[in-house]
């Protein structure tokens, strides 16, 4: 069964028993949101339930998701209509996001038509990184600043920073390299791309998103701690977010890490990529 549905299966039972919420407290931490968290919403819930005379299982998943709802973090995505936007997707090989930069470039496109949007192929230590920039750009009808395999990204951002001014750009996307594995080499690098952004944009909406996978669970708590240990992360894009995904990752990392999720991925292509909504989000966890 699924991780969604074995959540709502709970709430189908007519009646609330201490063996619904013992269940609920191995299923939400089955689903990713954290055991200390768990604990601490189904006592409440438990609590709330006996507090306020909840007897029956629909009233009691109101209650939980009302209990979830601070956990989640909010904040909206928009680009400047003033300013250049530059936007680095920050993030390990592996969670998508080559192909979320891409996407991003995609719903920027729908918003403003008339505005063009710039690739940046910052990924420079992998060749085959670059590649798929190349043939998203075509695909998308968007320039892709890109240089050879193994050269400075900041170079390639410098360079992109001129296209986005030359064509009169809304907004940059900068691929990064996703192989550091130390925060030393994460800040060394990101401070590169910093520097390029204060020279030569110094008046723009610069934003950094870390890509997580959403199936992951603590390998993408892991990442976020030493992304935003490292540097200001701004939101997350979640990836893989689908019926593979147990979902509670969101909150987690919320809670965690005060980081807002601003999109979710939901498939392979360019729109399965949506800004995020925190209560279709809880309607899709717990069920409508």
């Amino acid at each position: 069964m699924k991780f969604a549905e074995r959540i709502k299966a709970l709430f189908r039972r007519n009646q609330l028993s201490d063996e619904v919420f013992e269940e609920l407290t191995d299923v939400l931490i089955e689903g990713d949101i954290g055991a200390s968290l768990a604990f601490e919403v189904v006592d409440e819930l438990r609590s709330s339930c006996k507090k306020e005379g909840i007897s029956n299982t629909e009233e009691a998943k109101r209650k939980l998701k009302d209990l979830l709802r601070p956990y989640i973090k909010t904040a909206t995505f928009e680009l400047d209509p003033d300013r250049l936007n530059i936007v680095l997707m920050l993030g390990v090989n592996g969670v998508g996001k080559t192909t979320s930069c891409a996407k991003l470039a995609s719903w920027a496109q729908k918003r403003n038509p008339a505005k063009p949007v710039i690739l940046a192929a910052g990924d420079t230590f992998r060749a085959a990184a670059i590649e798929q920039l190349k043939i998203h750009g075509e695909r998308l009808g968007v320039r892709v600043v890109a240089q050879q395999h193994g050269s400075d990204p900041g170079a390639v951002l410098w360079d992109a920073v001129d296209a986005a001014k030359t064509n009169n750009a809304q907004l940059v996307i900068a691929d990064t390299a996703g192989r550091m594995h130390t925060r030393a080499d994460l800040l060394k690098e990101l401070e590169k791309l910093d520097r390029v952004v204060n020279q030569k944009a110094a008046n723009v909406n610069y934003r950094k998103l870390l890509v997580l996978d959403a199936t992951t669970g603590q390998n993408a708590m892991r990442q976020a701690e030493i992304f935003h240990g490292a540097v200001k992360v701004d939101g997350v894009v979640m990836t893989k977010y689908d019926s593979t995904s147990k979902g509670g990752m969101i909150i987690a990392v919320n809670r965690q890490f005060g980081l807002p999720t601003l999109f979710l991925g939901t498939g392979e292509r360019y729109e399965n990529f949506e800004p995020f909504d925190p209560d279709a989000y809880l309607d899709d966890f717990v069920g409508e």
